[in-house]
Order: structure tokens, then sequence, then C-alpha cells
């Protein structure tokens, strides 16, 4: 996992004391324990600072409740975990792991998808440049035909899940992968750039017509960050 996504940041906790409330702004500079617990990342930008491609309700519903459940129940759970190893319970251990990794991966997953967002008017949806500009154009022809193919794998999940841009740590390409449910992106891959393929994240405003959330959401994509993971 990302070693900025476990960084302990008694700033952020300090901040958050005089700063506004999550429902209105603040900051993310990425996932945050405190005490050894994950908390909910702030947003850098407005609930409604991404409309039209996706409605301020829908944001403060994600953010606040969706992914608020992710990190109290990754909290519950982890602890539950280090009762039983202290017990040396294996069966506990075993039997804990699989909510451990759905909700700790909602927490990542989350996290990151914040930051592939911003408003029109901080860059968002503004193409790539540099490197990864070109490793997609290797690799796909141009940005659109890249977003053509993506949009194909969002459409192509079953169920929940989410479709990445990821970058081969083996070979430096990129690729498009998806993912089941909460399932991060770890191993071989590491994660560019995600969306968010559950109902949650569009059904408020786009109901069934989930092709139009896929097409909208590039208008308000953060090439930017993108950039800065890869590498």
């Amino acid at each position: 996992m990302n070693s900025t996504l476990l960084r302990t940041s008694a700033l952020r906790s300090a901040v958050r004391a005089t700063a506004p409330s999550a429902a209105s702004r603040a900051t993310i500079a990425g996932t945050t324990f405190v005490r050894g617990k994950a908390t909910l990342p702030d947003l850098s930008y407005d609930y409604g600072a991404l409309e039209p491609a996706i409605s301020g309700k829908i944001m403060e519903l994600h953010h606040s409740k969706h992914h608020q459940t992710y990190v109290n129940s990754f909290n519950t759970f982890s602890e539950q975990m280090a009762e039983a190893k202290h017990k040396e319970d294996i069966q506990a251990q075993i039997a804990l792991q699989p909510m451990i990794n759905f909700h700790g991966g909602g927490h990542v997953n989350h996290t990151l998808f914040w930051e592939n967002l911003a408003p029109t008017k901080q860059g968002g949806g503004e193409p790539p440049k540099g490197q990864l500009a070109k490793a997609i154009n290797d690799s796909y022809g141009s940005l659109d035909g890249f977003k053509e193919k993506f949009n194909t794998a969002l459409a192509g999940i079953q169920g929940s899940g989410w479709a990445w841009l990821v970058q081969d740590t083996q070979t430096g390409s990129v690729l498009i992968k998806t993912y089941a449910n909460q399932d991060p992106v770890v191993g071989r891959f590491r994660p560019i750039l995600g969306i968010d393929a559950w109902e949650h994240a569009y059904y408020l405003q786009y109901e069934n017509r989930k092709a139009e959330y896929f097409k909208a959401i590039w208008d308000v994509i953060n090439w930017q960050a993108a950039e800065k993971r890869f590498k």
C-alpha cells in the first residue's frame, strides 16, 4: 500500500479542529491514521463544485456516509483482529480478514478517487501531459481512444466494482483493469486513475443511465493527480 496512505498527521487533526465542516470543504492529502485508526479524508473542493458532472448531493452522501462507513467498519474489524491476535485465535483472524480487506479497500479506493476529481475551474478535465500522456497514446492511440476503452470496461463491470488505469511496475506500461467490489490495486500494479462504478456513485443523479455518468465524469477528472502517481 502507498506509504502516504499510512501517514499519521498531527497537523491534519489541528487543521480539522479549525476548518469548516466536511460538508463545506477542507483539504485532502491522502488517507491518514490517527492513533492507529483510519480517518475520513477531507476534500479540497466543495461538495457541489463538481456539478453538473456529479451532483453535490451525491458527493455529500458518497463522502460523508459511504466512505465514512468504510472507515468506521475498518477500524472496528481491525480492533477485533488485534484482539484475536492477542488471544492467538487463528480462526477468528481468518474470519475477520475478508471484512478488513473489503472495508480497508473501500477506504483506500475512495481516498484515491477523491484525489482523482477536481472542479473544472481547478483543472478538472484538462488532458494529461508529459510522460503519462505519452504512455496513454502509446497504449491506446489517443486520449479519446483510451476514454472509449475505459468506459467500455466500466460498462462491463457486473454488479459493483472499479475500473482503473494502472501502471505495470515491472514494464512501466499502462493498462486498464477492473476490480470487483472494493478490491484495491495492489501487487504488481500501481493505481494511476480510478472511477467508481458502484451505484451509490451515480444512481441518485443518473438513475439507470450509468453510461451518462461514465461520460460526464471525464469533465472533472484530475489528470494532474494522476500524473503525480505515474513513475
